[in-house]
Parts: structure tokens; sequence; C-alpha cells
């Protein structure tokens, strides 16, 4: 039988850059209905630590990666920017290309739906992702928060809109067409010919044999995070740096 085991601890967000410890939220909210924490002002009471419980290392997802995930998602609640709130999908751009680096999280139950590769753009590295930007033409990956829009079939057919969250960061998204698509040079099958992906011109491209299932899941109104562990962003991004 199954025993659940309340914690309450006060908590600290990590503060960005320094060593990570869960930072404080204002008022309180809940991931969805999510059974495993509730954030309050001063306190998070929880049945498990999440990073650990959810076995989200044994996916390899970093958790600086997760938790910076989780207090841009508070913020974006708070602020009503998602109208889905209890799916979180993160690209982890410490990771090489050759790996699965995008997770699409069911926070409400901790299940991992979809773990598969994605394209970073061309001009943002080549294994890895080390240069990104907001400018249109740039063809690089930027960083940040996003919002899932609408979909619509276009010249990869079926694809998913995002809209920039953060100033100066990736605002420039849905002017730049960054999108979520799906992509013949994201699969096993090149990688194991080529070592690596392809890239694209900026945009997540995922596998194409995935593409629908995952952007079906995530459309309209869900939160993206994309991230790298680079300083510039981290320091810069309002939504980390916030007392939301």
């Amino acid at each position: 039988m199954l025993v659940a085991l309340f914690v309450t601890v006060p908590v600290k967000y990590p503060a960005v850059n320094t060593k990570r410890d869960f930072t404080k939220s204002s008022s309180g909210v809940m991931f969805g209905n999510s059974p495993f924490f509730k954030m309050t002002s001063s306190t998070i009471e929880k049945k498990f630590d999440c990073y650990q419980q959810w076995q989200l290392g044994n996916v390899c997802l970093s958790e600086d990666a997760f938790d910076y995930s989780m207090k841009g998602f508070d913020y974006l609640c708070k602020s009503n920017l998602v109208g889905k709130k209890d799916i979180v999908s993160i690209v982890d751009f410490s990771k090489p290309s050759s790996q699965k680096r995008l997770y699409v999280i069911d926070v409400s139950s901790g299940k991992i739906l979809f773990n598969t590769w994605v394209a970073h753009g061309k001009n943002s590295g080549n294994e890895y992702a080390k240069r990104f930007s907001n400018l249109p033409d740039s063809h690089q990956s930027s960083l940040g928060f996003y919002t899932t829009m609408e979909t619509y079939f276009g010249e990869h057919g079926y694809s998913l809109r995002l809209k920039g969250c953060e100033k100066g960061i990736n605002d420039k998204a849905y002017e730049r067409a960054i999108v979520i698509h799906g992509a013949d040079y994201v699969c096993s099958r090149y990688i194991n010919f080529r070592g690596i992906p392809g890239r694209s011109y900026g945009c997540p491209a995922i596998p194409n044999e995935l593409s629908k299932k995952i952007i079906d899941v995530i459309k309209n109104g869900s939160c993206l995070f994309i991230y790298h562990p680079t300083k510039t962003y981290t320091t810069k991004s309002k939504i980390l740096n916030s007392q939301i």
C-alpha cells in the first residue's frame, strides 16, 4: 500500500546563477491539479520532491532547467498568460542535439508525455546550441519562456505558432515565424547517418512522426521553456528574476 508522506518546509527558489534551492513564491498557486506540491507565500507543501519523484534525472533533464521552468510556469500562471495549467514543455539546450532534449510533462501527474529530439537554429551551433538571437534572419534559436498559440498548415505541414514572453529575448518569435513543426532531418535515421540531426532557421523542429501528437497536446496556451545555462539569459530574464 502506498502511503503519501507530506512534508512542509520553508523553501526558496534557486537564485539565478547561484546554487539551486527553489525560490519563494508570492501568493499560492497549484500547478494544474498537481498532487505533488502547492506553493504558498512562505512554504511549499509537497508529498515528494518532484524532480526526484518524477525521475527526471533518469531521462537526463537538467535539474536547473526543470527548476527554472517551474519558476517561469508559476509566473505565467499568476500573470494569466497560460490557459493550460497542467502541461509544461522544456527544451534543454545544455544537451547535444544528438540526445533527446524535448520534454513534455503533465505536471498534474508527473508523467513524461513525450521525450524526443529537437533541432536548434543553424547559426546557433553545430552539435551544441551556443549562440542565441531574437533578431529576424539570424537563423538562431531564442531562449526563454513562450506560450503556445494556434495551429496552421504551412511550408512544413501542421505547425504551431509561438508567442515569446520575454522582451528583448524572444518577443520577436512571431515576427520571425519561429514555430514548432515536424522535420525529416530530426529523426533516428538521420542521426544514425550523420551523427546529429539537421538544424533549422531557428524553429524548435521535432520528428515528423511525433509532430502532430505533440502539437495537439501542447497547443492553445501551454508553457514552453527553452533553456541554456548561459548567464547572458539567466541574468537578463525578468521572469527568472521576478518576485511575483
